[in-house]
């Protein structure tokens, strides 16, 4: 079942969705297998043949409702807490060259020199709306307007760590996997790893600031981690 506060990309609203996904997790029934979160959007995932031998005498569907409604009330009051943010995570990028093909395009299209984007780019705070499309992909908004750009008509081969832009969000691809973005850097931190527990580097709510890194101090950053 899924509760759409909305069609956009607004903070407050992102907020008020974790603390709708906080709530709920924290009083689990039987049945439940997952929650979700999005942009401005609840999930949650059930067996109705495991719920339904509870006896609930109303019936599953309407349960699931009802649990809503009740996160709904109770998080209008929590919700201020989820106000409160911490430091923003640093995430370095080496742009342009190799590790951002497409920047010098960009520049063009957009009829601002390298330099400014890649300014312009690292000197915001994003913030992670939604974690999808690959395994820890994160989408991060919302980029300064001048920045804004549309997608490639056709998906190209995108490594591991690259940064891309695309309309006013920017995200990182976590794996090898062919993409449409603007790819203008490549950050060497890894945000996806099956080892690990969690096996994603961020999520949703958290704060991202880049900076700029040379080849040299990617390569570095990249070696102590073992590469992807």
């Amino acid at each position: 079942m899924t509760l759409e506060l909305g069609h956009l990309i607004d903070e407050q609203v992102n907020r008020r969705v974790l603390a709708l996904e906080t709530w709920l997790r924290e009083r689990p029934f039987p049945g439940l297998k997952d929650i979700i979160v999005a942009y401005s959007s609840i999930t949650v995932f059930y067996d109705p043949a495991e719920m339904s031998q509870t006896g609930w005498p109303d019936g599953v569907h309407r349960h699931i409702r009802q649990l809503l409604e009740e996160a709904w009330v109770a998080t209008d009051r929590e919700y201020p807490s989820f106000l409160q943010e911490g430091e923003p995570i640093r995430m370095p990028v080496c742009y342009g060259g190799g590790f951002g093909p497409d920047l010098e395009g960009l520049s063009i299209a957009l009829k601002i020199s390298s330099k400014d984007i890649i300014e312009l780019h690292s000197s915001f705070i994003y913030r992670v709306y939604m974690i999808g499309f690959l395994p820890g992909f994160p989408y991060l908004g919302r980029i300064d307007p001048r920045l804004e750009t549309g997608r490639k008509s056709r998906p190209v081969p995108v490594v591991a760590g690259g940064v891309g832009i695309a309309g006013n969000q920017t995200g990182i691809y976590p794996v090898n996997s062919p993409g449409g973005w603007q790819i203008i850097g490549r950050t060497p931190v890894k945000l996806f790893d099956p080892k690990k527990e969690p096996p994603v580097r961020l999520e949703v709510g958290d704060r991202v600031q880049f900076y700029a890194v040379s080849r040299e101090e990617f390569e570095a950053l990249y070696g102590s981690q073992g590469g992807y």
